[in-house]
Parts: C-alpha cells; structure tokens; sequence
C-alpha cells in the first residue's frame, strides 16, 4: 500500500541501558541488586581480598538511593574453571531467576567464570528475564547491544588465562614430584600434619589408631570388621566423622606412605576445565621416593600386611566377624571353615557351637562339633607344646632363618630386567623414530617393532612375579620374626587363653573326624593335640 501523503514519521528514542525491568508504565522501580565475590584459594592474602569485596559491595550498593540491596553471594576458595561446585553463585541465579534480583554486579569476566560456555549460558538465562550483568573492571553490562560479544572476547581470554595457569600449577607439581618433594592431604589423611620445612610429621595420638588398624588386620580380621570396630569404639574417621567404612580402612592398609615412601602422582589431571582426573596408568611417569618422612608402620610389617591382603583375596578368607576363631577354624574332612552356631536358643540349656558350615549341605562332613572351651584348652596344650620347644625352636631357626628368605637371588634378577627394560624401550622408541624419518620396510619395522615389544612384556611380566617371590619372602621372614618375638616374651606356661596371644600366634586349626585338632602357627609350625589331650587340660 503507497504511503499516504504528509505522513509524519516520530523517531522514539530507545532508554538505552536500562533494563526493562526498570520500567513500570512511566515510574522507574528501585533497583534489586545483588553483588557477587570469589577467590580461588585459601591463603591469607586471598582472604583478605575476599572480605575487602564483601565489605566495598556491601557499601556501594547500599549507597545508591536508587538501588535497593539483596545480597553478596559469595564462594570462597573454589576454582571458577567451571560453575557447577560454586554454590554462591548457583543460589545467585537461582534467586534472580526466581525474580527477586534485577542487577548483578561483580568485578571482572574472570571473578564470575573462565569458561566461555558457562559465562555465556549464564549470561542469555539471565538476559532473557531482563536481568542485567555489569563487570566492573570490563565496564560491560550485559544488556547493552555490545556486551555479548564483548563478553564472548573477554571470557575467550580468561579461559586461556585458565588454561595456562593449569599448566603452571601441573608442571609445578610434577616438578616437585621428581624432586621427590611430598605432600599429603593432611585435612583427610590419618597420622600426620604438616611439619617443619612442609615435611609430613608424625601425630602420635593419631598414628596410635593407624597401628592398631594395621595390628587388628594382621590378627585376621577384614577391613569391615575394623570398621564396625573402630565405630564401635567412637574412633573419629580420617575426615573426623564417627561412622568407618571398609574402603577406608583398606585405603589405610595399603598406602605406602604409612611406612616411611611415597608413590607420586598416583592419579592426573586429564581436563582443566572439568578438573576431570583418571588413575594414572601409565599415561604421564609416577615417582617413588623412598625414606620421604617418618614412618608409622615399619617397612616390614606394612610389606606383612600387603602379602596377607593378596593371599586373603586369592583365598576368599576375608571374614566380618569379630570373633577370634571366625576364619581360623578349618574342617579336615571338606575344608570348609567352622561358624558358629547357637543350639537351644529359647532354653536354659543354651549353648554356643562351633561346626563346619558345609556339614549339612551335602558334603557328608563327620567332623565333630566344638565348644568355645573346647577350642581354648586345645589351643593352650598347643601353645604350650612349643613354649616347651622354644629353645630348640628358636635355635633351628636361627641356622636357617636367612636362607629361608634371602632376596639376594631376585634383587639381582629385578635389576637386571629394569635395566633391560629400558634398554629395550629405548630401541622400541629408536624404529618408531626411524621409521617416521626415513623411508623403512614396512615387513621389516613390523618385525623389528613387535620384537622389542614382545622382549619388553616378556621383561615386564617377570618383574612382576619377581615381586610377588620377594614379597613372599619377606613376608615369611617378617611372621616368623613376630612369632620368635611373642615365643620369647613368655617366661613360663600360659595358664588362660589369652586373645592377643591367638591372634599373634595362630594361622589356622584344623578339626578331623577323630576329634583331634592340628594347629598351624604363623611360622608354619605345627602341632597335633588329640582328643584326650585337650578333653583332659
């Protein structure tokens, strides 16, 4: 349709920056405005700035007549790579989302997120509710037509700021780790703090509770009956909660750092922005430093305990009991363990048995059910059978001790192959190189390449046994040492069944059909008490 004749065209100037929820018909509403502050880390001058910014925003907003002041959201010591721990922020935008905020005001891009992605996100949720975004430092406000890509830009920058500061923070690390430099998460580690020169440092009234974790497992019980113990007993946890749990216990058990090492970088960063990280297997190099603080648990009873954690797995005799006998009773019939079992419950007659557990599911076991005082009297005329041998026992084992675990033999063989290993790696790195240089027979490189490869594994794979023999005989040496210890400790005949002493001393009883009961002792002594014998101790 043509333009009719002496239209009169009125230009309406538009009310740049100032949001349309600051309008309402002709009044201008009083703004709602809130501020948001962070800091990356905990340290003191950190801190410092972050309650200078509480503070400054608190006063600034409250001194504009026309601004009405909601709050400073705040989160402290959390990296801003991505939003999804920040909890200030998260309930910030939840508020304004909610319509209870009008403004945000924060210092700069980098303060409110150094991920592109989130900034932007954040920033077009918030401007489709006609919430506005000012970046002090930046001088950008969100509703103003350049902001976006301003925003876009200057975010772009502060997630490579990010990127690199990642760098610098993993190339520190690793530097340290190679200078064998340790540091441990002392808030959630159990036994130490940090201590002169940010060396680990004992803390006795903790380490207390590591040694009792390490001497509770070696006398036979898993991981998940310490922790119901350790609960028991109101022992706080590494994190100081009342509550234990298996993992944790087992986490204890096997941490080098308890005997005095330490295994670096055990897991690694694989995303910056996620602060995504993976076990390390082998993707990035590990160090082990040896004699890297004190110890809580002697290097030989630690090396006890993993070789014990292994046979129990391989075996299936993890038990979460918390009586003596569970897991140490055996039926010589079927080899089943012996559980207890209660007989006459709702009697005065009520007894406590111990039988095999397979006796009636079809194994036709004939091994005779026990008393508690049955197992006790066999177990004294055992115990006491060896004290009476102690010094014949103790001199044999003298002569023999240092052949029966010399690692002479394998420390030699280990050496040898860690050497050819990287002897090997280096020609498998050397026909890579070649191969990408110059011109190679394909036939020829494949030869060459799955040589040194299969030359390697072959290498890597006795290595590995080579550390189970060691660890076996360590272990064999550290439980006969044990045994000579508790053997030399007792002046006279045990008199009463002392739990300690079963837990020191016994590997495991065997029950037979005759009633007779062959006890296996920790140094693989034995000892055969028949039926008369403990039926008249």
């Amino acid at each position: 349709m043509p333009a009719v004749a002496n239209a009169r065209v009125t230009v309406i100037p538009a009310k740049k920056d100032i949001p349309v929820n600051m309008l309402s018909g002709e009044e201008r509403k009083r703004l709602r405005v809130a501020a948001y502050a962070r800091v990356s880390t905990n340290n003191e001058e950190q801190l410092t700035s972050y309650e200078a910014q509480v503070d400054y925003y608190t006063r600034y907003i409250q001194s504009k007549e026309e601004w009405e002041f909601v709050k400073v959201f705040t989160d402290e010591g959390i990296s801003a790579t991505n939003t999804k721990k920040r909890e200030g922020f998260n309930q910030m935008v939840a508020e304004a989302m909610a319509g209870n905020i009008d403004l945000i005001i924060t210092k700069s891009i980098s303060r409110f997120a150094r991920n592109t992605v989130d900034t932007l996100t954040t920033v077009r949720k918030l401007k489709e509710k006609g919430i506005e975004v000012y970046f002090e430092k930046e001088n950008i406000r969100t509703l103003d037509g350049k902001g976006e890509l301003l925003i876009t830009i200057m975010s772009s920058l502060a997630q490579e700021e990010s990127r690199s500061i990642s760098e610098n923070v993993t190339w520190g690390q690793r530097k340290r780790f190679a200078d064998g430099k340790v540091s441990l998460p002392y808030g959630r580690f159990l036994g130490y703090k940090k201590g002169k020169d940010e060396l680990p440092e004992i803390v006795e009234e903790e380490a207390v509770t590591v040694r009792l974790i390490y001497r509770l497992f070696l006398y036979g019980k898993s991981p998940s009956a310490i922790a119901s113990y350790l609960t028991g007993e109101g022992i706080p946890t590494p994190a100081g909660k009342r509550n234990w749990r298996p993992n944790t216990v087992e986490s204890i058990l096997t941490n080098e750092k308890y005997k005095g090492d330490a295994l670096l970088q055990k897991s690694f960063t694989v995303d910056f922005l996620t602060k995504k990280s993976k076990l390390n297997e082998g993707e990035v190099p590990q160090y082990y430093v040896a004699n890297s603080h004190p110890a809580i648990i002697e290097p030989e009873i630690f090396d006890l305990v993993q070789y014990e954690m292994k046979q129990r797995k391989a075996e299936g005799r993890f038990t979460s009991s918390t009586h003596p006998f569970s897991g140490k009773i055996v039926c010589g019939h079927c080899g089943g363990f012996y559980g207890s079992k209660v007989w006459h419950s709702n009697t005065p007659n009520r007894v406590l048995v111990w039988q095999c557990n397979e006796k009636h599911r079809g194994k036709g076991c004939r091994t005779p059910h026990l008393s508690e005082g049955d197992i006790r009297r066999a177990f004294l005329a055992a115990f006491n059978e060896v004290l009476g041998n102690r010094a014949e026992i103790m001199e044999a084992y003298r002569e023999v001790m240092e052949a029966l675990t010399d690692t002479a033999d394998l420390d030699a063989e280990q050496e040898r192959l860690q050497n050819e290993g990287e002897v090997v790696m280096g020609l498998i790195r050397k026909v890579i190189s070649d191969n990408a240089q110059k011109a190679m027979d394909q036939a020829e490189y494949e030869r060459k390449y799955n040589g040194y490869c299969e030359r390697y594994e072959a290498a890597r794979m006795r290595l590995a046994e080579i550390g189970e023999l060691r660890l076996g005989r360590i272990a064999k040496r550290t439980k006969i040492s044990l045994f000579l210890k508790e053997l030399a400790s007792r002046e006279g005949l045990v008199a009463e069944f002392d739990e300690e002493l079963w837990y020191a001393t016994v590997d495991h009883v065997a029950v037979y059909e005759d009633k007779r009961m062959v006890f296996t002792f920790r140094d693989h002594t034995q000892v055969e008490v028949p039926a008369d014998k403990w039926k008249a101790a």
